[in-house]
């Protein structure tokens, strides 16, 4: 594979060294070194991406603007081939791209402090506010429906038509649990219809790992912008609550380690309205808990549903992980509602300093 790719690049085989790079669950990822050169290269998941052109697209449409009005941003583009592609295929290997590696930069994959929440949602608020007048009928949709809530709704409600008899009795109480929840359903839709809600350049990805810092804990920009499309701000803030405020993931089975940490939400909203506080509408600022419910209800749902079908989507290592899978988001929801009314007022304690600040 290494002679394929360095062909690609016109670099010496002999020179090159190709190994294994993160943990990424989507693409397929290793670190190439030229001399005293690094970069990333990808073999995107076109099973998931089904159209990989136009992330390609979508990314030279960001670095276009990047370049014309804020050139000093760090903007992870892609390396062109001898051919100037960008995205390429090879029929040995897929469809393939290359990022330059940013010496001196770091990632974590879990949020191991407050510190690292706040730089985290510092970085995804400046880079939607930085791109608040790039048009984004410019970006195409990578992942249709991506977070339509009402959709995920309704291909639960399928799956407890059409899934495994078995399973659905097994997960009586969590089904329930969810049908009880619908409000979360209802209060999207009516997002959607609301004029205060903006649609915006939104990641839809956020979590720790995708975000580049420094070697002293301070965040550099934001990578991996494969699901970079118009989007609600509740999707980036949503998943950053849902994945940075609990010690815990959604892998977890001993259920009495998920919390809300209330620190690290507080760090989740300071750093991310450090940067966007301008940008929301008064109304959306009211909706900064509901971020948290609506990606981890939508998770739960996800998880369940793909249970009810026999694991045909997230795959499976042991008998009943979907299950376990859903039933933690279900802990971490319940867990965020019990805080739900406290949250929200810190949210607006925050925003009133700040505007006596300025």
């Amino acid at each position: 594979m290494l002679g394929l790719i360095a062909k690609q690049y016109d670099f010496p085989e002999n020179e090159c060294t190709l190994k294994p790079f993160g943990n990424g669950l989507i693409n397929n990822t290793w670190i190439l070194n030229y001399g005293d050169q690094s970069f990333i290269f990808q073999k995107i998941n076109n099973s998931i991406f089904t159209t990989p052109a136009i992330i390609a697209e979508n990314l030279r449409q960001l670095n276009i603007f990047f370049k014309t009005f804020f050139p000093d941003y760090l903007f992870v583009n892609l390396v062109a081939t001898i051919h100037n592609e960008e995205m390429f295929f090879l029929p040995e290997i897929g469809y393939c791209r290359m990022f330059k590696f940013v010496k001196g930069s770091v990632t974590f994959d879990t949020v191991a402090n407050a510190a690292i929440a706040f730089e985290g949602a510092r970085q995804f608020g400046k880079f939607t506010k930085l791109l608040s007048a790039f048009d984004i009928n410019k970006l195409q949709i990578t992942l249709p429906d991506f977070h339509n809530l009402t959709l995920r709704y309704h291909q639960f409600e399928e799956a407890l038509q059409k899934g495994n008899k078995e399973r659905i009795k097994e997960s009586e109480k969590s089904i329930s649990y969810i049908i009880a929840q619908k409000n979360i359903v209802d209060i999207f839709n009516q997002i959607q219809s609301n004029p205060f809600f903006k649609k915006r350049v939104t990641h839809h990805d956020t979590k720790i790992s995708n975000v580049l810092f420094d070697k002293s804990g301070k965040g550099l920009c934001v990578i991996d912008l494969d699901t970079v499309m118009p989007g609600y701000f509740i999707s980036d803030v949503g998943d950053m609550i849902r994945t940075y405020v609990s010690p815990v993931s959604e892998e977890e089975s001993d259920f009495s380690k998920i919390q809300i940490r209330e620190s690290y939400f507080h760090a989740i909203v300071e750093g991310y309205l450090s940067e966007m506080k301008n940008e929301l509408s008064e109304e959306e600022k009211n909706y900064f808990v509901y971020a948290g419910k609506f990606m981890i209800y939508m998770q739960a749902i996800r998880f369940l549903a793909d249970y009810l079908n026999n694991d045909v989507y997230y795959g499976s290592k042991y008998p009943g992980h979907n299950l376990i899978r859903c039933n933690n988001q279900l802990e971490l929801l319940q867990q965020l509602l019990a805080k739900e009314d406290l949250l929200q007022s810190k949210v607006s304690l925050f925003i009133a300093q700040e505007t006596l600040v300025i």
